[in-house]
């Protein structure tokens, strides 16, 4: 098999969010591909494998982070197109067929990709008990994502708390299907960002995520509400960063960004 590690929503090497990408002639079993990703050990990776022509979707999805499946993944369907256009794989918007439906990539001029996911459900929710003490701040709004995501969605005072907060990730995991996704609008909007996130998935192997597309879901819906605006970008404030810009389209969001690949090798077992 041919793999390959992509840093996505960034454009630069080293940054954003690493993923494994392994296009394949068919799906081997379900426990070779957790080996695998267990392997790569990075908080995703997508497996593709190519489609007969004329159906409603051109290549098979599937996203494994080192413990469990997924049942979507923005960062390596990101991850997963750039592979696909950089390596002549497939030319155009290509349709992926997912756990989550079939949902498209679409290559733009500038070398971004933009991406049409389902918009996350969001439900106001009374802030369960343990939630303040496990993240290590007060929310002000707690929100359910549905199950596409499975996160509860806390907003918390400002910019300072998320980027300080350390939270005690064995009493979050009790809290939600995946994990938390802690966010606040930003301090500076001059800076080029409308709010930060950050993004804990100790349900599934992922202590803190680099950068979440699908988290993004939901943080569109959230943030253009208050904001005003379906067109914002999104920081997410890990110690590898990146952006993703986000446009709201009433039940779907388009989640764009950049992909360097950083490794391109062979595995060999």
């Amino acid at each position: 098999m041919r793999i390959r590690i992509v840093d996505a929503f960034t454009d630069r090497p080293f940054a954003g969010n690493p993923a494994g990408v392994l296009l394949l002639d068919a799906f081997p079993d379900d426990d070779r591909l957790q080996r695998v990703a267990l392997e790569v050990n990075h908080s995703e990776t997508a497996f593709a494998h190519r489609l007969p022509t004329g159906g409603e979707a051109d290549w098979a999805l599937r996203w494994f982070t080192p413990a469990t499946e997924v049942a979507m993944c923005g960062h390596a369907t990101l991850a997963t197109a750039h592979v696909l256009h950089t390596t002549g794989a497939h030319e155009g918007p290509v349709r992926f067929a997912t756990r989550s439906g079939v949902l498209t990539a679409t290559p733009r001029e500038d070398g971004s990709i933009t991406m049409d996911f389902p918009t996350a459900p969001l439900t106001a929710v009374e802030t369960p008990a343990g939630v303040a003490e496990a993240l290590g701040a007060e929310p002000r709004t707690v929100l359910d994502t549905g199950p596409n995501i499975g996160d509860l969605l806390v907003e918390v005072a400002d910019e300072k708390t998320v980027r300080a907060l350390a939270p005690d990730l064995e009493a979050l995991a009790a809290h939600s299907e995946r994990g938390v996704i802690a966010t606040a609008r930003a301090e500076d909007p001059a800076r080029g960002y409308d709010y930060v996130s950050r993004c804990f998935f100790p349900n599934v192997g992922v202590d803190e995520d680099p950068v979440t597309g699908s988290a993004h879901t939901a943080l569109a819906p959230f943030w253009s509400e208050r904001l005003g605006r379906p067109d914002l970008t999104g920081l997410q404030a890990s110690s590898r960063s990146g952006r993703v810009r986000t446009e709201l389209r009433g039940a779907r969001t388009l989640l764009s960004g950049h992909a360097v690949t950083v490794i391109d090798g062979e595995l060999l077992v």
